[in-house]
Formats: structure tokens, C-alpha cells, sequence
């Protein structure tokens, strides 16, 4: 199974707590991008909540792992987050510039590694 990412690594001070303010925003681009959001608004604000209080007590958060064209991930024993897809046909980088430039204008700092294509057994 191949696997396509993009990795979102906080460097320097940047920290989870950092990432607060504009989560809500990349959270609402990537599941609209992916036709994902809730019918519910509730449903909507519930991953916006538990996902935000976690960053601003900065502790990893759950992300958005639903079965989905692509996931938002935090994994455990990094200061990192990304964005993961089975598919190529998902326009993976469209999203992540998109992400990149929410952070920047956050302020927060980090670096971008990708992994085009990772094989599975």
C-alpha cells in the first residue's frame, strides 16, 4: 500500500500551544477540501474543542483520523503533525501550501518534509 505525505515539524520554540489559534481554520480547509464536514455543526465544533484544548494545555492532540481522503495526524514522541493520503489523485500538496501558509501567518515556525510515496506490506 503506498502512502503519500507531507510533514509539518514545529522547530525552535514553537510548540503544540502554538498551533491553538489556527487550528480551527486548517482543520475547516482540510475537511471541506476533502468533503468531510459534519451535517452537524455540534459534530464540528466537538473536534474543533478537544482538539484545541489539548494544543493550548500543549499536549498532542487526536488530529482527524476518520476514514477519509486524507487524515490529519499527530504522532506520539514528535513535535510534528501531518497530513496523510492513499491516494494520488488527493491534491495533497494543494493542502499543504495551503497549510504552510496558515502557519506562517500564525507564526509558527516549522519545517515541511515529504514523503511521497511510502510502501507498505
Amino acid at each position: 500500500m503506498k502512502v503519500y505525505s507531507t510533514h509539518f515539524v514545529l522547530k525552535g520554540k514553537s510548540d503544540y500551544k502554538d498551533l491553538a489559534p489556527v487550528f480551527p481554520d486548517i482543520l475547516g480547509m482540510l475537511l471541506e477540501e476533502i468533503g468531510q464536514i459534519p451535517e452537524e455543526e455540534e459534530i464540528m465544533q466537538m473536534y474543533i474543542e478537544e482538539n484545541t484544548s489539548d494544543l493550548k494545555n500543549n499536549r498532542k492532540p487526536e488530529g482527524y483520523n476518520r476514514k477519509g481522503k486524507v487524515r490529519l495526524v499527530f504522532p506520539i514522541g514528535s513535535k510534528e503533525f501531518y497530513l496523510k493520503s492513499y491516494s494520488k489523485a488527493t491534491d495533497l500538496a494543494s493542502i499543504s501550501d495551503r497549510v504552510s501558509e496558515m502557519l506562517s501567518s500564525a507564526g509558527v515556525k516549522f519545517d515541511v518534509k515529504k514523503n511521497d510515496r511510502i510502501e507498505f506490506e
